[in-house]
């Protein structure tokens, strides 16, 4: 969807401090640069739709897709993408074998099943939508790091929904976070967003696009495309 001129939305950060954040959003499709005209940010919230055919981005980049544990992550990527690298899959080929035992005990062999199985993809170059629980910052600068070095670029989706929507998420998946852990979720999740906001973008990533539930709904589908010369990876 194009949006012709400039409009500017006050829309929730996501972080439960009860302000909204005035964004101003550009001509293609609420596109913004940052002070370097590197980075772009794509604000599909507050009623601005997402693309009917989706977003595209050039084959072999990766897409990372962040949010609030219960904001709808895991959901998203199996529908719109149709598979991507989700620490949810390891978690649950764990507990069909360990049933009886808490995730706790199991967690870091769920943590090093996933990121092996990110580092084996990463090794073929293939393009990769990415599952981010958003509190380890070294999984987008490894990334962004792994994407740089065949030439191609790390992109973020980031979904912004209120703590109280994401507890909703978290009780119908049947997985409560702790009070603790999602402390330091909001906290993360609080300052990408205020980043991305800003167009001040994580070191290494080429773009973003800001989702709220509604832009979440309405997307069809994250694919790549073969990059032509000169093409912008993000259309």
């Amino acid at each position: 969807m194009a949006v012709r001129g400039t409009r500017s939305t006050s829309t929730s950060t996501g972080t439960g401090t009860g302000a909204g954040t005035s964004v101003s959003t550009g001509a293609v499709t609420g596109t913004r640069t940052g002070a370097g005209g590197g980075a772009r940010v794509r604000d599909l919230r507050g009623g601005a739709c997402a693309p009917p055919g989706g977003l595209v981005f050039a084959d072999g980049d990766l897409v990372v897709v962040s949010g609030l544990p219960g904001s709808g992550k895991s959901t998203l990527i199996r529908r719109v993408a149709g598979a991507g690298v989700d620490s949810q899959d390891a978690r649950e080929r764990w507990a069909g074998r360990l049933p009886r035992l808490p995730y706790a005990l199991y967690r870091p062999a769920v943590r090093l099943a996933h990121y092996a199985g990110l580092w084996r993809l990463l090794r073929t170059g293939r393009s990769a939508v990415v599952h981010d629980c958003g509190t380890q910052r070294w999984v987008r600068r490894w990334l962004a790091r792994e994407a740089r070095g065949r030439g191609r670029a790390l992109h973020l989706v980031v979904l912004d929904v209120s703590p109280e929507v994401a507890r909703a998420g978290q009780r119908a998946r049947g997985r409560a976070v702790s009070r603790y852990a999602f402390a330091r979720h909001r906290r993360a999740v609080r300052a990408l967003l205020a980043a991305v906001e800003s167009a001040r973008l994580p070191a290494g990533c080429h773009s973003a696009v800001l989702l709220d539930r509604d832009a979440a709904r309405s997307l069809g589908a994250i694919a790549f495309t073969v990059r032509s010369t000169g093409a912008d990876p993000e259309h």
